[in-house]
C-alpha cells in the first residue's frame, strides 16, 4: 500500500481528479464556508487584542449585536427560500425535459455558492451572539467584531445580488441547454487535450495472451484514473486495455478491462484492488469524463421538445444546433500524441459514429414527421461533412443518409419531401 506522500509524488493528477469531484458537492462547500466563519470569528478575537484600548472602546458591543441577530435572523428566511426555489427548479425541469437534467442543475455554482455564503453567515452570526452571551466578547472590546460583521454583510450583499440575476433565468429552458452544451463542450475539450484520458489509444483487437478482469459488482464505469491505472501497471509489470469506456455499464463477473500480463507471478488480488480503486463503478451515469452522456442528455431534451405534450418543434431546432456545434469541436484521438503518454494504459478513443448516434439518434426518430427539424438535421450533418477531420466527414455522411432515408419513408406529402432532399447535401446517394 503507497503512503500518502507517495501518493502525493506520483500521482498528483489522481489527487486533484477527485478533489474536484468532491468541489462540486453542495455539502462540501456549505462545511467549507462554515469552517471559515468559525476561523473569521476565532480571527477577530485575536485581532482584538493588537487594537489599542482608545480605538477598541469607540464602539460598544450593542452596535455588533443589532447586526448579528439582523444577519441570524434574516438568513435563516432566505437560505429556507432559496432551498425552496432550487427544489422547485429541480423538480419542474426533470417533469419538463428530462432527469438528467437535475444532477447538472445540482452542480450550478452559482447555487451553491449563494447557499453556502447563506449557510456561513448564518453559523457565524450564532457563533457571534454564543460568545458574547458567554462574555468573551465584552462590551468594551467589540471593535474588531463589529467590523468584521459589516464586512460579512457586505459579502451577503453582493450574493443577495448575484442570486436575484441568477433568478432571472434559473430552470428556463435556455438556461438548461447552455448549461448541457457548455459542461458537454468542457468534457470534449478536457478528452480532447489529453487524447484517450492520456493514455495509448486502443485502436486494434486485443492481443491472446489478455486476461480479463471481472467486474466487482454491476454499475456504470462513472470516473477512470489514467494515472493510478498506469502506476499499478508498473508496480505489477502488465498492460490494461481499458475495452469499456467511461459511460458503459457493466454487470457484475463481466469484462471491465483486460490484463496483459508480462511476468508469471503477478498478484492479482492485489492488482484487483487496486484497480477497484482507480476505476469507479456506480448506479448513474455522470457528466465528468463522458461527453457522450451530455450529447445524450442534449438529445433526450430534444426529443422531449417533440413530444404531443410539448410540441415545440423550435426548441429541438435549437438542439440540433447546439449538438452541432459540440461535435465541431471533435478532433481525432488517434492522431494526437501527448506528451507523457501512459504506455501501460490502453484507452478505445471516441468514435464519431457512437457520437452522432448519441446526439441525434432520438431526436431524428421522434421528428422524423416534422419537416423542420429534418431540415435543420439534414443542414447541421451537412456542415459537419465539411470538417477537418475525415473520420467525423464520413460519419455525418452516413448518419445523413441515414435520416434522410428515415424521415423520406415518414413523411406522406410529396412536397415535403421534396423540400426536405433539397435540404440534403447534394453529395447524399440513397441508391
Amino acid at each position: 500500500m503507497e503512503t500518502i506522500a507517495e501518493l502525493f509524488e506520483s500521482l498528483p493528477r489522481t489527487i486533484f481528479r477527485k478533489a474536484r469531484r468532491y468541489t462540486r458537492k453542495l455539502w462540501v462547500r456549505v462545511v467549507l464556508m462554515g469552517l471559515l466563519a468559525v476561523v473569521a470569528v476565532g480571527l477577530s478575537q485575536l485581532v482584538e487584542m493588537l487594537i489599542p484600548d482608545e480605538l477598541a472602546e469607540s464602539l460598544g458591543g450593542t452596535s455588533a449585536d443589532r447586526l448579528l441577530n439582523v444577519i441570524a435572523s434574516a438568513m435563516l428566511s432566505v437560505t429556507i427560500f432559496s432551498i425552496t426555489v432550487m427544489v422547485s427548479v429541480y423538480q419542474s425541469s426533470s417533469t419538463q425535459w428530462t432527469p438528467r437534467i437535475h444532477r447538472l442543475i445540482m452542480q450550478d455554482h452559482t447555487t451553491q455558492n449563494t447557499l453556502a455564503v447563506f449557510i456561513g453567515a448564518y453559523v457565524y452570526a450564532l457563533l457571534g451572539i454564543i460568545l458574547r452571551e458567554l462574555g468573551i466578547y465584552n462590551d468594551d472590546r467589540s471593535f474588531v467584531l463589529f467590523w468584521m460583521t459589516v464586512a460579512v454583510l457586505g459579502v451577503i450583499v453582493v450574493y443577495l445580488i448575484r442570486w436575484v440575476l441568477h433568478l432571472q433565468g434559473f430552470g428556463q429552458l435556455i438556461d438548461i441547454t447552455r448549461q448541457i452544451e457548455e459542461t458537454t463542450r468542457n468534457q470534449f475539450r478536457e478528452r480532447l487535450a489529453k487524447p484517450c484520458l492520456g493514455a495509448t489509444p486502443f485502436t486494434g483487437t486485443l492481443p491472446e495472451r489478455a486476461r480479463p478482469l471481472k467486474a466487482w459488482e454491476s454499475g456504470y464505469i462513472q470516473y477512470i484514473y489514467p494515472e493510478a491505472l498506469n502506476a499499478l501497471a508498473e508496480k505489477h509489470d502488465v498492460a490494461l486495455y481499458l475495452t469499456q469506456s467511461n459511460g458503459s455499464f457493466v454487470f457484475l463477473n463481466a469484462p471491465v478491462l483486460h490484463v496483459v500480463e508480462h511476468a508469471s507471478d503477478t498478484d492479482w488480488e492485489a492488482l484487483c484492488e487496486g484497480v477497484r480503486d482507480a476505476l469507479t463503478l456506480g448506479d448513474l451515469r455522470t457528466y465528468e469524463q463522458d461527453p457522450r452522456f451530455g450529447l445524450i442528455v442534449m438529445g433526450e431534451v430534444g426529443s422531449k421538445a417533440l413530444s404531443p405534450g410539448v410540441n415545440d418543434p423550435g426548441t429541438a431546432i435549437d438542439v440540433i444546433t447546439r449538438i452541432g456545434r459540440i461535435l465541431s469541436d471533435y478532433k481525432d484521438e488517434t492522431e494526437t500524441t501527448p506528451d507523457g503518454v501512459l504506455e501501460r494504459v490502453h484507452v478505445r478513443p471516441l468514435d464519431p459514429d457512437d457520437l452522432l448516434r448519441d446526439g441525434f439518434g432520438a431526436l431524428s426518430r421522434d421528428g422524423a414527421t416534422t419537416l423542420e427539424v429534418q431540415q435543420r438535421l439534414q443542414q447541421t450533418l451537412s456542415g459537419l461533412m465539411q470538417h477537418p477531420d475525415k473520420g467525423l466527414r464520413a460519419a455525418a455522411r452516413r448518419r445523413a443518409k441515414i435520416e434522410l432515408r428515415r424521415a423520406l419513408e415518414a413523411l406522406v406529402f410529396e412536397t415535403d419531401r421534396e423540400t426536405l432532399c433539397a435540404s440534403a447535401d447534394k453529395s447524399i446517394n440513397l441508391d
